[in-house]
């Protein structure tokens, strides 16, 4: 399975806590160090749309209204912060966020 987040968020890493602690491998995928590409991201988008971008995060807050306002996509790519995480990948499915359904979903 894979993570993708930031290494220093603390639902990613609970994520990979819990999902390691089930039995299966998993890796966090930090999308700062090791940026997503394109045909990933638009995997992502073309599942979660809108709600692949965190509102309520700081670098959201930090925006300028013309930064927010570009294409989802070259937002993403420019700030990959953004992104509303954890979105884990395996299985041949995916899940946004770290909640009951998400844990629901990879039987946890």
């Amino acid at each position: 399975m894979s993570i993708y987040g930031l290494k220093n968020c603390d639902t990613c890493r609970k994520a990979l806590k819990e999902i390691t602690a089930s039995g299966r491998d998993a890796e966090l995928i930090d999308v700062r160090a090791s940026p997503l590409d394109t045909a990933k991201l638009e995997d992502f988008l073309a599942t979660f749309g809108g709600e692949l971008i965190n509102q309520r995060s700081k670098t959201w807050r930090d925006m300028t209204e013309s930064e927010r306002s570009v294409p989802q996509m070259d937002l993403l790519e420019a700030h990959p912060a953004v992104m509303k995480r954890p979105v884990v990948q395996g299985d041949g499915k995916l899940t946004l966020g770290w909640t009951a359904k998400a844990k629901a979903d990879w039987g946890l």
